[in-house]
């Protein structure tokens, strides 16, 4: 299989994945029984339930620590390349991708984990590259933060050593500002010689620049609707030649009525809401430097029903407008949190995605 041959360059419009399942609670703060237990049992069925369905990807959050409150959301979680490497090899098609900060683990150690993930899944793994904005988990790693634009800078070097890694035959030094490596070498190389798929999720100005330079898509948040169309336009004037598409990250909640979906929002968020825990977020993502953090104040909505992402809720028809508007916005895709990723993924596969292929949105 070559690399475009692969789920993330098939011909649908808009593209679905998941999002952040290898957490506990995935994206949702709630103390709502059907709270995502991410067990190794769950995450191995969910991830074959998408991949039986037709879903593109798979995308993991790369955390160490929790948010705090009750619930404590993805205080468990799974370390990404590992938990990719196990899904690759029991999933046929889907696209899975580990999420790596880039300042918590050596390139020539990283190059080879990530070649022996893409040699499992014959070419189905992908890259998140994380530049970091959580003090304390840098802090617990024994490392500092740097300021915004340096974590960028270091991001650059890491991964244009990787990409030498992945790419050169012959062994090579590297003497930067970040790393003085002697006799650097990898073998064997990524899956039919061709690099993992690259993914970052910058939205500084910084961040989309580092993105358009080394990254095949490109994601981005959703804050408000009416601007969305020409954010995506702008960056698509930065997208790479090797472009995959540009993305977007939320969460679904859906029911077969409008009435009923919005009714279970409440009952997740103003019945059974983790309040505490949303406040957390708000303070250390702030403390972190977040370029969004302080918006994030006003959202504490949607960071309880998904972790800040954009709320798609709605009746089955609701949402596939939804994701019809997105794509007519630019998008390529999105990758969803749902509240429990075995339960409600019949809904996505019966209803959800028949819709869209109905609008012309999959094929």
């Amino acid at each position: 299989m070559t690399r475009k041959a692969t789920s993330m360059f098939n011909d649908n419009k808009f593209k679905i994945g998941l999002f952040g399942m290898n957490c506990s609670g995935g994206l949702t703060m709630t103390l709502a029984p059907e709270y995502w237990d991410a067990s190794w049992k769950n995450n191995l069925q969910a991830a074959k339930l998408a991949d039986e369905a037709g879903l593109e990807f798979i995308l993991p959050i790369g955390r160490w620590h929790g948010y705090g409150g009750i619930t404590d959301t993805a205080s468990a979680t799974f370390e990404t390349l590992t938990w990719a490497s196990g899904l690759l090899a029991q999933t046929e098609s889907i696209a899975i991708f580990g999420t790596v900060h880039v300042s918590m683990i050596g390139p020539v150690f990283c190059a080879k984990q990530m070649v022996t993930a893409d040699h499992i899944g014959q070419g189905r793994f992908g890259l998140n590259i994380v530049s970091g904005w959580n003090v304390d988990e840098h802090e617990m790693h024994g490392i500092g933060i740097r300021d915004h634009d340096a974590r960028y800078e270091y991001a650059e070097e890491w991964i244009s050593i990787v990409k030498r890694i992945w790419a050169e035959t012959e062994s090579f030094d590297h003497k930067g500002k970040y790393f003085d490596l002697k006799g650097v070498k990898c073998k064997p190389k990524p899956y039919g010689d061709e690099r993992p798929l690259l993914i970052s999720a910058g939205n500084s100005p910084v961040g989309r620049a580092f993105a358009a330079r080394h990254c095949d898509c490109l994601f981005t948040s959703i804050r408000e609707l009416e601007e969305l169309a020409g954010k995506v336009g702008d960056l698509k004037k930065l997208a790479p030649d090797t472009n995959a598409g540009i993305y977007a990250s939320g969460h679904v909640i859906t029911k077969a009525t409008s009435k009923e979906a919005k009714d279970y929002y409440h009952y997740l968020v103003y019945d059974n809401g983790d309040w505490d825990a949303a406040e957390h977020t708000v303070q250390i993502r702030t403390k972190g430097g977040s370029s969004s953090g302080p918006k994030l104040a006003k959202m504490k909505e949607a960071i309880i029903s998904g972790t800040g992402t954009y709320p798609v809720v709605g009746s089955y028809d609701e949402v596939v407008e939804c994701f019809k508007f997105l794509a007519e916005c630019g998008l390529n895709g999105m990758a969803i949190g749902l509240v429990n990723y075995i339960d409600d993924m019949p809904v996505i596969r019966d209803e959800i995605l028949p819709r869209m292929q109905q609008v012309g949105l999959r094929g």
